[in-house]
């Protein structure tokens, strides 16, 4: 399973397109949106943290899940459509081998498109935090993006090759601007902001939220993310085996 990690990782390396959207980005959103909302001082609607502070964190969540949702759902379409997943059936990589080398290579790369964020946010933005607030950001959002790649597994495993872009698409923007990502949900009509906060992307950037502001997450929004990781890795598990028991 290591040989086959690397092979994904190589290929993830090499896609430059998958890394200029994965990592370069979601800086370039969060240098637009954040010189464009008022001064540096300016608060967020419905929060105590600054424009830059708050996309900082909204960007960097950005950014792991487009790794991880995108990188994970259209490869393993394809493969299954080409055939490359049936191959390697025939071969000593256990079954769970390939779901998990996808999500391994996806979460490793998800990993720098924080970082670049970051980075970016302290050098031309002037973000300052404690160094453990930098480091349990980091973990917090990269812990957190396995949630969206049990989701890209699954909606791999649900779509076929044709499909799986315009499903993903949908979902993956659906996901950011519903969950806030973009731009805070307390701007949202109230109707909307009932739906987001029940959103996983909604909660996930809520965890970075709370580091900055040194204190703990709400208990509702911890839920939210294990609830959804559930249901996506027990979804992906089930069409993971419905589709072995096809081929």
């Amino acid at each position: 399973m290591n040989s086959l990690i690397k092979l994904e990782l190589a290929r993830a390396l090499r896609n430059r397109k998958f890394l200029f959207f994965s990592v370069i980005y979601p800086s370039a959103l969060f240098l637009l949106i954040s010189s464009t909302s008022g001064s540096p001082t300016t608060k967020v609607t419905g929060s105590d943290l600054t424009v830059a502070t708050y996309m900082m964190v909204s960007m960097a969540s950005f950014g792991a899940l487009t790794a991880v949702l995108m990188g994970n759902s259209e490869r393993i379409a394809k493969e299954r459509e080409n055939g490359w997943v049936r191959q390697l059936r025939l071969t000593t990589l256990p079954g769970r081998g390939y779901v998990l080398a996808k999500t391994a290579s996806a979460a490793v790369v998800s990993l720098p498109s924080i970082v670049v964020v970051f980075v970016v946010a302290a050098a031309l933005k002037d973000v300052r935090l404690d160094a453990w607030q930098w480091l349990a950001l980091t973990g917090a959002i990269w812990a957190g993006s396995l949630v969206f790649a049990a989701l890209g597994v699954a909606i791999g495993y649900l779509a076929s090759g044709d499909a799986v872009r315009p499903i993903t698409m949908i979902t993956y923007f659906g996901l950011s601007i519903l969950g806030g990502l973009w731009w805070p949900s307390a701007v949202f009509p109230g109707w909307l902001q009932d739906i987001a906060k029940w959103l996983p992307t909604h909660a996930y950037a809520a965890l970075g939220q709370a580091i900055e502001q040194s204190r703990a997450p709400h208990a509702e929004d911890i839920a939210v993310l294990v609830a959804f990781f559930v249901l996506f890795a027990g979804g992906a598990a089930w069409l993971y085996r419905k589709d072995t028991l096809k081929a």
